[in-house]
């Protein structure tokens, strides 16, 4: 992270090439200080053997184990005909469990000679099955003599460092180059504060990285992990810290609603009263638009709070005070969505300009790239002559051709499905950077959102409105009792008889075939494990409508149909038209049919956790119950089975973003949040560390208020530089 002269030494110059070459393309290290970074993930102690009866299938494992036993066998074999093949059998013990090691033809002569009983070694390789049995064919292996001078300085101390490896390079060649390195620890600046450093009781970063490579006992590891979480958190925080100090000097025209104006007309329209959690949201929203400059919010709230119900309120004050507001969609499927709820909401408020239009109305106008050429002039024409005060959109909206009027409020839908460069361009439209909206339906844990989107204040809508139903949900394991599947459909036609609809979901289209890219593309590992791909929305539809679900109306809807079919499949559900909408995920964002009450997810086990709770939100939006049956075929025992379970089991989104968090890498969220780049966070979890994230944000703000260019803190300026590199720099200015 504080990459400095000595620590920004090239590897290829201290390692040489080779070891250097595969250290930047396998595992992203480039120079000293990103080898100096790169922390063993646990550590073996020299006296405690591993466990070999749990090692997992097909990856590549470390062990620490002494050697039973070895045989050298002969046999016949295409190239050695008489017999004259060798294979050499070494077999590992570590006290509870045996492991077999394979060595072959001109390999076995080292290890023949160095693996005796009784030697003891680190080995590393894949692990594979051969007679049912677990080994390692041809590991690579490490002696742990304690005699010679060089591994006693290799292995110095007790505990023996495993760091994340490949199968290109063993976890000790890292350990030796970590070695080799580790004296240019001394010259790593501090980032930190002496006075917070001091305060907190933190070991320095020379001494926390000579202690996380080289600890001598495990109070070393803690001190170091400690030390360098505070690190990850603080430097994180001050980039975020800045950039919300750097966005309250930019200017903003202040945006406050008329007292009898679009706004208070919509309310008195409202066939019912907003809830608490609404209004509280509403009064924040509009408390930042009021003020000279620009907001940046992000609202967050459960499936079916009504966000869209405060982000059209907010969008109504922008038009009164004489802006314009534009909503971005993720897809055209939820703009058209979002046009049509929006102009039903407001009614003859909508039709600006039009004859049966209120005094006080706007226009309200649809932009998406498949619109014909016609009424794309005159949505263009309508923004910028500012005749439309509000429009709804995809990534059309961004295109040069499109200018405004007077952009005051931008809102964002479903904020991780956008680049931060598209909301940037759109926000680049307004003649004064406007206010910006950033919508989340998917609850994200609170470190989370001041890890991930810290330069957003936060608003949390956590009330359904009333009227809402409760969503029963079940697991349906259909390989173990396929008698639970035939009930669901039964349950659909219930249901349908009732007179209600039902949505089936599957994770694919079924036309992928014809694709000749994706043709050659790589299964996943599920895929090669389950030996058959996943259900398909097309194969599904025929086999249901031929079968289970004979004499409903079925349709199908996924992402590959032409917008305007996409359209009217959803229109005629919408009007209960179809009894049975067979889709892909494009359903799974606000899309809204109070009629639908049950929905069966297929291959349930393929899906994210926080996208399964996106699913089944989209039932249960009316007064009548709704049904998730959540369909699977992997066994009990199996981790995807326990979170199929955890959905099951609650419908708190935010209580299921935490287990889902805990059962990804955080890597994986923030990855995505800091431009696709290789996420910062080595040692800090967001989820346990939660404290340390809290403390660090409070020491930032006042690091940053004090002295907001950090003139006073070189070193931190510089592990900031290393961490807000130009891509992550910009990712933050466009947050």
């Amino acid at each position: 992270m504080d990459l400095v002269p000595a620590l920004e030494e090239p590897l290829k110059k201290v390692l040489g090439p080779p070891t250097a070459k595969v250290m930047a393309e396998h595992l992203g290290l480039h120079t000293v200080g990103d080898l100096l970074h790169h922390y063993p993930r646990r550590y073996e102690e020299r006296g405690q053997l591993t466990h070999l009866a749990d090692l997992p299938m097909d990856e590549h494992v470390t062990v620490v184990a002494m050697v039973a036993d070895a045989r050298l066998h002969s046999f016949a074999s295409a190239k050695s005909p008489r017999g004259k093949g060798q294979r050499l059998e070494v077999t590992i013990t570590d006290g509870h469990g045996r492991l077999q090691l394979v060595f072959f033809g001109n390999g076995v002569h080292k290890p023949h000679k160095e693996l005796l009983p009784g030697t003891r070694a680190m080995f590393a390789g894949k692990v594979s099955v051969f007679n049912r049995r677990l080994q390692l064919a041809h590991p690579a292996y490490e002696l742990l003599r304690g005699d010679t001078e060089e591994a006693v300085e290799t292995w110095a101390g007790a505990l023996i460092p495993l760091y994340p490896a490949t199968a290109k390079l063993e976890s000790w060649k890292i350990g030796k180059a970590v070695q080799t390195v580790l004296p240019s620890a001394q010259e790593a600046v501090d980032p930190l504060p002496d006075s917070l450093r001091e305060g907190r009781g933190l070991v320095s970063l020379p001494e926390a990285l000579l202690k996380i490579h080289r600890p001598h006992t495990k109070a070393d590891i803690d001190a170091a992990r400690t030390r360098l979480k505070w690190d990850e958190a603080f430097v994180l925080q001050v980039a975020l810290a800045r950039r919300r100090h750097a966005d309250a000097q930019l200017p903003a025209v202040p945006r406050r609603p008329a007292a009898d104006g679009l706004l208070s007309a919509f309310d008195d329209r409202l066939p019912f009263t907003l809830t608490d959690g609404q209004r509280k949201v509403s009064a924040e929203i509009f408390d930042d638009l009021a003020t000279d400059h620009p907001m940046h919010r992000l609202l967050q709230g459960e499936v079916g709070s009504g966000k869209t119900l405060v982000a059209l309120r907010a969008m109504l004050a922008v038009v009164d005070a004489g802006g314009q507001a534009a909503l971005l969609a993720p897809t055209e499927v939820l703009a058209q969505q979002h046009h049509r709820s929006v102009v039903e909401m407001m009614g003859e408020l909508a039709e600006g300009g039009m004859l049966g239009g209120a005094d006080r109305a706007t226009k309200v106008v649809l932009l998406t790239g498949s619109m014909g050429t016609a009424a794309r002039r005159q949505a263009l024409l309508d923004l910028v002559t500012g005749e439309a005060g509000i429009v709804i959109g995809t990534h059309a909206l961004i295109e040069d051709k499109v200018r405004f009027h007077d952009l005051g409020l931008v809102v964002v839908d479903e904020q991780h499905r956008f680049g931060v460069e598209q909301r940037d361009a759109l926000r680049g439209k307004g003649k004064q950077p406007p206010h910006l909206l950033v919508m989340t339906a998917t609850p994200i844990p609170r470190t989370v959102a001041m890890t991930v989107f810290g330069d957003l204040e936060t608003s949390v809508l956590d009330q359904l409105p009333a009227g809402r139903s409760p969503i029963a949900s079940h697991v349906v394991p259909a390989a173990d009792k396929p008698h639970f599947l035939a009930r669901a459909w039964e349950r659909v036609r219930e249901e349908v008889a009732n007179g209600h609809q039902a949505y089936v979901v599957c994770p694919r289209i079924g036309d992928e075939d014809d694709d000749p890219k994706k043709a050659g593309r790589k299964k996943s590992p599920e895929d090669e494990a389950e030996k058959r791909p996943p259900l398909a929305v097309l194969d599904v539809a025929d086999h249901l409508a031929k079968g289970p679900l004979q004499g409903l109306t079925v349709e199908v809807l996924h992402g590959r149909m032409h917008p305007d079919d996409k359209d009217a499949v959803m229109r005629r559900f919408a009007a209960g038209d179809t009894d049975v909408l067979v889709a892909t995920t494009v359903i799974e964002v606000g899309v809204n049919v109070p009629n639908a009450t049950a929905m069966v997810i297929m291959d349930a086990d393929r899906f994210g956790v926080s996208q399964l709770h996106q699913l089944r939100g989209r039932v249960g939006r009316g007064s009548a119950p709704g049904l998730c049956l959540l369909v699977t075929e992997m066994p009990e025992a199996s981790p995807a089975r326990q979170r199929l379970g955890a959905v099951a089991a609650t419908l708190d989104g935010f209580e299921l973003s935490r287990i889902d968090l805990e059962q990804r890498r955080e890597g994986d969220v923030l990855g995505q949040a800091q431009s696709g780049a290789r996420s910062s966070l080595r040692v800090l979890a967001v989820i346990e560390d939660e404290e340390v994230i809290e403390q660090a944000r409070e020491e930032a703000v006042a690091v940053v208020e004090a002295d907001p260019e950090l003139t006073a803190h070189p070193g931190l300026r510089t592990a900031l530089d290393a961490l807000v590199d130009e891509e992550r720099e910009q990712y933050l200015e466009k947050g």
